[in-house]
Formats: structure tokens, sequence, C-alpha cells
């Protein structure tokens, strides 16, 4: 008995001064009491939200609506690390196990790995997780995110379709109807038109469209697999663990950037700033994260709007599907409170903080019947650029959910490299190679 009195006396102390200290600032002792138990009671999330400077301040805005409301649950934001990429900074966190509780920037097609790595939360354990999600998302979307294993290890929260921006002057003044550019014989025949040498120096200076040249895996989502989307009908690169994309449309779109490179119509060079907005170029694949930027960049004058990428002159689809570039979120598996992450999660995808998430970011939440809703329409009505991208999102599709991504993906940019920017291989051979590769690739997992 006499070995515990100190202990107690000591809390009593403790306690005791509290008191005090709350009886200084106008609160009745009693209060002493709760503050203390309040206090050890409250929970402390670590969110990490994308580096970029507008989902920062949604992020910000966010977190600070919900603490303001939640006391018992203290949310804490960083933006992601610096690194090449999101998904080795998470990678680099799962190893290490300093992963935060939420992150709000998670690539699909990662997170098999992220899985495998023993590193995400599966979310389908909570037991609201399933019809809270169904009430959010349009038909379908759901089941696209489900893991080989069967279950949800993220949230689907953002697509961001790409579609084709075209300067509008540019193509006025060289008499090409954008109309003309959604196929790919129109295409060529504008980029005839609209690659110049504007100065008479011997020099060309300006082009149709600007690809990427480097041979970098991620890169590919936003030249080769946009336009295999589109060609396609919206099929992805692999079926049954086999790559299907040596077909018809694979070897069209390879043929159509190794078009674009060797008649000149894509530079085979990188520029500092953004090549759109110097008129270096009159179209490029975007998404709807361009707009506030074009916005409050664009020089005096520019005109500009956003069109469906072109797709190969046979193609009899009604409606042009193109690469969503989708993130989600995630609760990793070292979090402390899956199940209060789990609440900040649903607050995050509150109707409101959609709202929020479009009118701060210009970026699209996957919400169902989003053009019909009040929340939006009034937003939609004052930026028409949105519009686009809000009736685009019924037709993406996002990448294959397999554990090698990066490596199917390299493979792909290889020959990428060799055929279309090099010109070292046939479109046919390109495809064939690829499709080799894939396959032993594949076999391994």
């Amino acid at each position: 008995m006499s070995t515990n009195r100190p202990r107690f006396a000591f809390i009593s102390r403790i306690l005791a001064l509290a008191a005090a200290c709350l009886l200084l600032a106008g609160l009745p002792p009693g209060a002493a009491v709760c503050a203390a138990v309040a206090a050890k009671a409250q929970v402390q999330l670590d969110f990490w939200c994308s580096s970029n400077p507008y989902e920062i301040e949604f992020a910000r805005a966010v977190v600070d609506r919900w603490n303001l409301a939640r006391s018992d649950i203290k949310v804490k934001l960083q933006p992601l690390p610096a690194s090449r990429s999101t998904e080795e900074a998470l990678l680099a966190a799962i190893a290490a196990r300093t992963t935060p509780d939420v992150c709000a920037n998670i690539y699909p097609g990662v997170v098999t790995q992220f899985v495998a790595a023993g590193g995400l939360y599966r979310m389908d354990s909570f037991p609201d997780f399933v019809s809270f999600m169904r009430g959010r998302l349009p038909d379908g979307i759901l089941e696209q995110y489900r893991s080989p294993d069967g279950h949800y290890y993220q949230a689907p929260w953002k697509s961001n379709p790409l579609m084709l921006a075209y300067n509008a002057g540019l193509l006025r003044s060289a008499g090409v109807d954008p109309a003309s550019l959604v196929s790919y014989s129109g295409f060529l025949a504008a980029g005839a038109k609209l690659t110049r040498d504007t100065n008479r120096d011997g020099r060309t200076d300006q082009w149709m469209i600007y690809l990427n040249i480097e041979p970098i895996w991620w890169q590919r989502f936003f030249d080769f697999y946009t336009l295999y989307a589109a060609a396609s009908g919206g099929r992805t690169l692999i079926e049954g663990n086999r790559a299907t994309f040596n077909n018809s449309a694979g070897v069209a779109v390879m043929q159509f950037l190794s078009d674009l490179f060797r008649r000149g119509y894509a530079p085979k060079s990188a520029f500092p700033g953004d090549v759109f907005l110097q008129q270096k170029v009159a179209t490029v694949i975007t998404g709807p994260f361009a707009v506030p930027f074009y916005e409050s960049m664009k020089p005096k004058g520019f005109e500009y709007d956003f069109m469906p990428l072109p797709v190969p002159d046979g193609y009899r689809g009604r409606e042009v599907w193109t690469y969503g570039d989708p993130k989600n979120i995630g609760i990793f598996a070292t979090s402390k409170h899956p199940k209060e992450a789990w609440e900040f999660v649903k607050f995050v995808l509150s109707e409101e903080s959609d709202a929020l998430f479009l009118e701060m970011t210009s970026q699209i939440p996957y919400r169902r019947n989003l053009e019909a809703s009040s929340a939006y329409a009034s937003l939609l009505r004052k930026q028409p650029m949105l519009a686009r991208f809000v009736r685009q999102a019924e037709f993406t599709c996002g990448a294959d959910n397999v554990r090698p991504l990066v490596e199917v993906y390299d493979a792909i940019a290889q020959e990428y490299q060799y055929c279309a920017v090099l010109g070292q291989e046939s479109a046919s051979s390109a495809m064939e190679i690829a499709e080799e590769k894939v396959n032993e690739i594949l076999s391994d997992y």
C-alpha cells in the first residue's frame, strides 16, 4: 500500500497544478481533470497531400475545417516529401515505416506493390466502406480499383481526363478547323500547315505538338497509353496477365507517334518553360489541372480550348476514351488509428469537400451525376473549360493493376524511343518486341 502512495501523491500534485493553471485562466477546478483526460484521449493523424500548390491550399482548407469541428481528432498536414515521384517517396516511407496515417495522392497503378510490401490498410474492413463509396461513385468505378486478392486498399478520389489542348489563334491563322484534328490523317494534315520556320532563319521554331522524348516509364501514360485508350475504345494494356496491346490500335498509335517525329511535326528536343503558352506548339496533351495555370500565365490575347484526342481514321466508337490520370486516398498499415483515419477520409470525400476541390484545383472528383449537381452547376457555368473535362470523365480508364507496372511501361518506353523518336524500328516490330518483353515480365508474377 505504501509503495503506491508516492505515485498517488505525485499524480495528485500534477492535477492540482493543472487545476491552478485553469483557475488562472478563468476555468473551474473540475475542468482540470477533464482537460487532462481530453488531452490524453486526443488522436493525432498525419496527412500527406500532393506537392502541387493548388492541392496544398485545398488540403490546408479541409484540414482547418476538420480541426475546427473535431477537437478529438487532430490532423497534421504535410506535403509529400520531395522526390522524383510520389511513388518513390511512398515506397521509401513504407520501407522505413515512416508512412503517414493518410495520403491523398496515391497512384492506383502502384497499389499492388504497396500491398505486397505490407504498406496499406485494407479499407473494406470498415463496415461502411463499400456502401459509402458506391453512394459517391459513378457506376463501375469502384470495381476498377479492386485488388487481385479481392479487397480494396484505396478510396477512389479524383480523375484528371487527358484531352488535347489547342491554340485557337494559331489554328485560325493557318486555316485549320479544330474539328479536322479528330482523326490521325486530319491531325497530320494540320501538322503540315502549323509546323513552320516563323522567323525564316532556316530552322523550324513552331511545331504541331509537343511530345516528351525521354524513355521514362511514367511519361508513356501521357502519350502512348493515352492515345491507345482513345484508339482502342478504353481498353487497357493487359488482360488475363498477358499483353494485349499488339493489335491494330496499338500499331496505329505507334505509327502515328512515329509519323509526328519523322515529319518534324513534334520537336526532338526539350525547352525551358511552357512551350504551349510560348506558342512554340499548336497542341499539347494535358488535363484539367492545366486550366488554372493557363489562366494565370497566358499572354495577352492567347486563345485556347480543349477537345478529345485524335483517333485512327477507321475508329468506329461513338465516344472517345482517354487515360484518367487518377489519384486516390489510402490509409497506411502503420496507422495506430485507422478508424479515426477513415472518418477523416470520408470528410475529404464529402460533397462539400469535392465542390471545394473542384473550385480550388480545377481537378475532377469522382462523384455520381457531377454535372447535374446543384453544388457544381454554377461553378461549371463560370468555368466552361472544366465542363469539357467533366463530360470526358465518363469515358476514362486507369492503368492495369499489376505489380510489375514500372517494368511494363519501361519496356514500352524503350520501344517508343527506338521507333517513334529515333525511327530505328517499324511500328509493328516495336509492338511485337514490347509484347514479348511484357509477357516475359508478367510470367514472373
